[in-house]
């Protein structure tokens, strides 16, 4: 057989049924003397984990853009097109999102093939085949290299590789070692993409785990458990105190607010004693306009968490307040909804929260490191109009951040603690908002 006969991506076995094992055969296309790696891959990844594969294979850094095919050439209009993100971004349409396709979906008789281009400047067009399915055991990984011939032509090297060779190009053409490609395919990004975190959590651990510093979060996060366990009630009635205080209050008639719409003076007072971020606070607490912290959370109760909201001078109860009121347990799967980051790639404020997420769910009962959560937003290449890196302190000041939310999860205020304290239910909070 040549191309998949039926390029639907919903022929072939079904999203639901048990993974078996495909092998496949990867070749690079117009490669003299050929270039190619064989591959076993679990018959459920999708094709944005499969195309991290190729990268790992190739020794390639996973820079440029790429896409897949079936039933004709990449380039081919009449094929069907599987597109990566940034071609979904930019207004593609003709293809389906590659994360949208499993690999069973699309191979499913020895001989078919899927095509594959990655940098559309030089042009590397690879073809996989398959050649046999296997069972798959229990625990078997998503990818392993089971052999292959020479090394691959380095990134951006097209012109050189067709006019001097792959010789001219690294040291020697013709080695190759599965074990290196392995060691690759046994990093933590493959862990966590199976886990059902953020896809764009996942494409910032993977670019992080270049860097000198960013390494060690996606090991962290891989040790974490498969899913989140919600804390028992006692637990979160306690750490959702102020939350539950404000709830209970609004749902007897409604908190009133002064004519200038701030809370009135006793009840800043009596927030002031449930609410965490208080714990650092000096001075007096009874005027709303002038306690910082109490008129954050009450914001942050109104906007980003839509638990109350204000009609006719009074904070009143929202539907999902209502829902939540003494109830902690739907309380603490409101917030983690409230606070994942949408489906985005590529603005400040969703790298930002993915990024104090991610720290605040392997920090539980710490500190969160916002100065190398900066560090980390500057290599990824954010930086302010006029240059300067990001700081750690933009990371409780944008709007709608959730920094404030985390470490306002936590029990009443008593003496002093650090700012950015992130409490074992805000850690678990954190964990169960990246998988929304």
């Amino acid at each position: 057989m040549s191309d998949h006969p039926d390029p639907s991506p919903t022929s072939g076995t079904t999203a639901g049924a048990s993974p078996t094992v495909l092998r496949l055969r990867i070749d690079l296309d117009d490669a003299h003397p050929p270039i190619w790696r064989r591959l076993d891959l679990r018959s459920d990844l999708t094709l944005d984990v499969v195309h991290q594969v190729i990268q790992d294979a190739f020794g390639w850094a996973d820079s440029h853009l790429h896409r897949f095919a079936v039933g004709g050439s990449v380039w081919d209009r009449g094929a069907q097109l599987f597109l990566c993100p940034y071609d979904v971004a930019e207004g593609e349409a003709e293809g389906t999102p590659e994360e949208q396709a499993r690999l069973d979906q699309l191979l499913s008789e020895p001989g078919d093939v899927l095509r594959y281009v990655y940098d559309y400047g030089d042009d590397w067009q690879l073809t996989l085949r398959l050649e046999k399915t296997l069972p798959a055991e229990p625990g078997t990984p998503p990818a392993v290299c089971v052999d292959g011939r020479r090394a691959a032509p380095p990134e951006d090297s097209r012109f050189e590789y067709m006019n001097e060779g792959l010789a001219a190009l690294v040291e020697d053409p013709d080695r190759f070692e599965p074990s290196e490609v392995n060691g690759l395919l046994e990093r933590p990004w493959y862990a966590l993409r199976a886990r059902g975190l953020h896809p764009r959590l996942l494409e910032l651990v993977n670019m992080l785990s270049l860097t000198n510093d960013g390494a060690e979060l996606g090991t962290r996060l891989a040790a974490l458990p498969d899913s989140p366990t919600r804390p028992p009630d006692g637990e979160l009635r306690t750490a959702l105190g102020a939350h539950l205080w404000f709830l209970d209050q609004a749902g007897d008639g409604g908190i009133p607010l002064t004519t200038a719409g701030y809370l009135r003076p006793a009840a800043v007072e009596e927030a002031a004693t449930w609410i965490p971020t208080m714990a650092d606070w000096i001075g007096k607490a009874n005027r709303e306009d002038l306690t910082y912290p109490v008129a954050a959370f009450r914001e942050a109760l109104v906007k980003k968490l839509k638990l109350l909201r204000k009609f006719k001078g009074a904070l009143h109860l929202t539907r999902a307040g209502g829902a939540a009121r003494d109830r902690p347990a739907r309380l603490f799967d409101h917030l983690a909804a409230s606070i994942a980051p949408p489906q985005e790639r590529g603005r400040f404020v969703v790298d930002a929260d993915l990024l104090v997420l991610a720290y605040a769910a392997v920090t539980p009962d710490g500190e969160l490191p916002l100065d190398r959560i900066a560090a980390h937003l500057t290599d990824l290449g954010y930086e302010h109009d006029d240059g300067r890196p990001v700081a750690g302190h933009v990371l409780h000041q944008y709007a709608a951040n959730v920094h404030d939310v985390l470490v306002n999860v936590d029990a009443p205020p008593a003496g002093r603690r650090a700012r950015s304290q992130i409490s074992t239910v805000a850690a678990t909070l954190a964990h169960a908002a990246l998988r929304h």
